[in-house]
């Protein structure tokens, strides 16, 4: 299944670095995102535009996961070319990656 069937984004800019939120729609698919959502798997989703680390970030209180993907933005807002330069459609290119249930 695809992440959206069970989460929702948002993400944004820091720089030259983007910060996705994912939350499990439901508090009982936390545990499965916490198992199948890994860094690496983040940065596979995202190689060739996320030339950075990949940063994973537990909120099991919020039952939901935050990424920071550094190098991601072609240098930030200000002197980007890309077109989504902010990084506000990475999330919902994250929901797009698929799962093993």
């Amino acid at each position: 299944m695809r992440l959206i069937d069970v989460a929702h984004a948002r993400s944004g800019d820091k720089g030259d670095s983007v910060n996705i939120g994912l939350i499990a729609r439901d508090r009982s698919d936390y545990p499965l995102l916490v198992r199948e959502v890994t860094a690496e798997r983040v940065a596979h989703h995202f190689a060739g535009v996320c030339l950075g680390e990949v940063k994973r970030y537990e909120l099991p209180n919020l039952g939901a996961l935050n990424f920071i993907l550094t190098s991601a933005l072609g240098g930030g807002g200000t002197t980007s070319l890309r077109v989504d330069a902010q990084g506000k459609a990475m999330g919902e290119a994250l929901l797009f990656m698929e799962i093993d249930v």
